[in-house]
């Protein structure tokens, strides 16, 4: 059946507009942030990451809620890893396997020279575009077509084709850091191998990788093993601290995330190991059974005294079934333990809020202030400062402190309205009052920002 003009061009303006959507980038999950889960990031990223020749104080491994087995880098020196990736690890070891990989995408620069393969497809596509628009122009509708959807399937093999390459890439790269690390590849090999798993069940096609933006599992598992294997670094052991922690957080993150009961099948009550105590403490948590999950955090507790994660656990157990004067005790021990690690900080902070007593006050408001001094991208931490300034009566620093929490949790609204309140009750020039303006500026631009883009 032969095309009208009218709608050939509709389709081609279609086509296009597709096209420059497919390059926007996306970002929706959530960002789950655990003091020790961080710490064990930075500990086995430290050497991968000075192996690239990066700083480790300049590169971020982030922990993002999403179920899917995935890894990505998005502009700058982070590397977002899917929790769902954690679930499927086996070990440390592959953990790092995935890091280098990621490493690699950050040094090749492949987020920023992602516009080249675009732009390769783009050249194809304009090209024909032109063609097909002067076919239907003259009338051949059917050709027009035939030569847009020829066109539409070169550029999608030219970008598929940059992409793969780019993966390629990044696999080398990830294997170079790791010898020079002294890490075995044996866990990059060994989450390959989980990959194809999964390619078989959902039965991928396993001849060719032509329409896909990374290479087939097992072809990547064919280059590397040649690579891994000749390297003096693959029969060296793991490092066991690694895979201890590893388990750890493994478990936490399990208890955190799944739900209860799948949690007590994997780590049942006969299962008295630290990684199912430390499951189970966040399942019984989650699952409003306080006495339960103070049991298991007990038990953590008296296990290692001095663990500063574990003393956590069991404060925050405390505090969030009522019991904040007892929460205290083991939530400063942690703060002392970790160096005043903020986000334990901010936990501590609100339990010396939650117990109702002025004298806690001032020791909140130096805590609390240290935690965002080292860290501000802490909303919860900006949020318990506000309530300890306005329970001493600074109701324009307490407004500062929404404005912060606010303008982070990107709600200008409300953050423009307590920045300027912030201002009026503060002195002229001084930290806070400039801090105060600066965020009424960038708030008033963000809504405008979002008033444009609604017109």
């Amino acid at each position: 059946m032969a095309l009208s003009s009218s709608k050939c061009l509709r389709m081609l303006i279609a086509y296009v507009l597709a096209l420059s959507l497919t390059v926007q980038p996306a970002m929706a999950q959530s960002i789950l942030r655990d003091a020790e889960t961080e710490a064990f990031f930075e500990e086995i990223s430290a050497p991968l990451i000075r192996a690239a020749g990066l700083e480790p104080a300049n590169v971020d491994i982030v922990l993002i809620n999403d179920s899917s087995i995935n890894a990505f880098v998005a502009g700058g020196q982070i590397v977002y890893v899917h929790s769902g990736l954690i679930e499927a690890a086996k070990s440390a070891n592959e953990v790092q396997g995935v890091i280098a990989h990621e490493l690699g995408h950050i040094e090749g620069g492949h987020v920023i020279r992602f516009s080249e393969g675009v732009g390769a497809a783009n050249g194809i596509s304009i090209a024909t575009l032109i063609l097909a628009a002067a076919a239907i122009a003259a009338g051949a509708g059917e050709a027009g077509m035939g030569i847009m959807a020829a066109g539409q399937q070169a550029a999608l093999g030219k970008f598929l084709a940059f992409s793969r390459a780019q993966e390629g890439t990044a696999d080398a790269s990830g294997a170079r850091y790791l010898s020079a690390a002294g890490i075995t590849g044996r866990g990059s090999i060994n989450f390959f191998k989980t990959l194809q798993n999964y390619e078989f069940r959902l039965g991928i096609p396993q001849e060719d990788s032509y329409g896909r933006t990374h290479p087939l599992s097992g072809e990547r598992i064919s280059v590397l093993e040649d690579t891994y294997s000749a390297d003096p670094a693959w029969d060296k052991p793991l490092n066991q601290k690694w895979e201890t922690d590893f388990k750890r957080i493994k478990a936490k993150l399990t208890g955190f995330l799944a739900d209860p009961t799948e949690t007590m099948r994997d780590y049942p009550e006969t299962d008295k190991s630290i990684p199912a105590r430390y499951a189970r403490a966040y399942a019984w948590h989650k699952g409003a059974y306080p006495q339960k999950a103070l049991e298991e955090s007990s038990a953590l507790v008296a296990a290692a005294p001095d663990d500063p994660y574990f003393l956590e656990l069991h404060g925050q157990i405390l505090l969030e079934s009522g019991k904040p004067v007892d929460a205290v005790q083991p939530l400063r021990k942690a703060v002392e333990l970790t160096g005043s690690q903020p986000l334990i900080a901010a936990i501590f902070g609100h339990a010396l809020v939650a117990t109702e007593d002025k004298a806690n006050l001032d020791e909140a408001a130096t805590v609390l202030k240290a935690a965002v001094a080292k860290d501000n991208q802490n909303p919860f931490a900006w949020y318990q400062l506000g309530v300890v300034y306005a329970q001493k009566g600074d109701t324009s620093r307490a407004a500062l402190a929404s404005a912060e929490r606010y303008l982070m949790e990107g709600a200008p609204q409300f953050a423009l309205p307590n920045a300027q309140t912030a201002m009026a009750g503060l002195t002229e020039y001084t930290p806070d009052w400039i801090r105060a303006q600066d965020i009424s500026m960038v708030a008033e631009a963000q809504l405008a920002q979002l008033k444009k883009r609604r017109r």
